[in-house]
């Protein structure tokens, strides 16, 4: 379906395209001319490094040091004490939890 129709006035012939043919006085388009300056060669090359360029590299390394000794007895009695912490909290907030339980249901049915 063609949405446009011509309208064949006289003004539209100044936007068409010129005529393919060369005019009988000009020439036609003529080749382009190569450009004379020889094609890209690449990067040029660096200048090698110095020969003592790199730090000094450590051939052996230190041995380790030795780690201070841990004391078993006090990191057992520190891990007993911590259990009986976490289990103190726990049995509190079961407490607690249980009471509500307690309060809610007891509250629902009377």
């Amino acid at each position: 379906m063609n949405v446009s129709a011509p309208t064949g006035n006289e003004d539209d012939a100044y936007w068409q395209r010129p005529d393919s043919e060369p005019e009988a006085g000009r020439p036609g388009p003529s080749a382009p001319v190569p450009d004379p300056a020889p094609a890209y060669r690449g990067p040029p090359r660096a200048d090698p490094p110095p020969a003592h360029w790199r730090p000094p590299t450590v051939a052996q390394p230190p041995p380790p040091r030795d780690m201070p000794r841990q004391d078993m007895d006090a990191v057992d009695e520190a891990e007993g004490s911590a259990r009986t912490v976490t289990y103190g909290v726990g049995l509190v907030a079961g407490a607690i939890a249980l009471i509500l339980m307690c309060l809610l249901c007891a509250r629902a049915i009377f």
